[in-house]
């Protein structure tokens, strides 16, 4: 390839990953729009996926699948980003994260007392079973993802990152479980946030790493060791 010529490949693959730094941000930010102008929602005590029913759920819903579809292109880029066997295993969580949430936006979660307004607690519904299973699987893939990532970062003698990937996987998973067993409580609403946005950071940092690992496309501006 000759000097100044374009590397399709590397163009491709770092703009699947440059979604996997914007899907966190851009489902917590809409989330919120939605949370805070939807009457009757409780940030301190709803969890953001009881959006998804009711009034208005289908902007939600929308979110949730959008969010998926980042988060599908970025387990696809991290895939060519990284051809090893931690590449693969954070290509494959990721996927797995994005396919739970498309999931989620599927089997709807049952309405709480309060949300929506005049509905009652009753008895868990079968979607709403597999709404926190979705949800469970979803958190774990990310928990092991950032693991992975882990390994990879200290591969490379990144040891500060690796730490901090360790960190967030484990937020992550511990968020998750503990926010799930608490969720009649306020901590637990806390936690689950808590969660969410660990995983979200994990994934916009992974990403934006694989992005700078991935040889710039312009052949002319990339090292000397890379284009040889």
């Amino acid at each position: 390839m000759a000097e100044g010529e374009l590397d399709a490949s590397a163009a491709v693959t770092r703009s699947l990953l440059g979604w996997g730094v914007v899907a966190g941000p851009f489902s917590v930010v809409v989330g919120l729009v939605l949370a805070l102008t939807r009457p009757g929602f409780d940030l301190s005590h709803h969890a953001l996926s009881l959006l998804m029913i009711g009034e208005h759920g289908w902007l939600q819903r929308t979110n949730l699948v959008l969010t998926a579809l980042m988060v599908l292109a970025a387990a696809v880029g991290a895939g060519r980003a990284l051809r090893d066997g931690r590449g693969l295993a954070i290509a494959t969580t990721t996927a797995v994260y994005g396919l739970a949430l498309l999931a989620s936006a599927v089997a709807l979660p049952d309405p709480v007392a309060g949300f929506p307004p005049g509905s009652p607690s009753g008895p868990i519904s079968t979607h709403g079973l597999l709404h926190i299973v979705f949800g469970a699987i979803g958190f774990l893939a990310l928990a092991v993802g950032a693991s992975a990532d882990a390994r990879w970062r200290a591969s490379l003698g990144e040891r500060g990152a690796a730490r901090r990937s360790q960190l967030l996987g484990a937020v992550v998973l511990v968020g998750f479980l503990a926010g799930a067993a608490l969720a009649q409580l306020a901590v637990g609403t806390l936690l689950l946030w808590v969660a969410v946005l660990a995983g979200s950071t994990w994934l916009a940092l992974a990403s934006a790493r694989l992005y700078a690992h991935v040889p710039h496309p312009l052949y002319g501006r990339r090292p000397a060791a890379a284009a040889g």
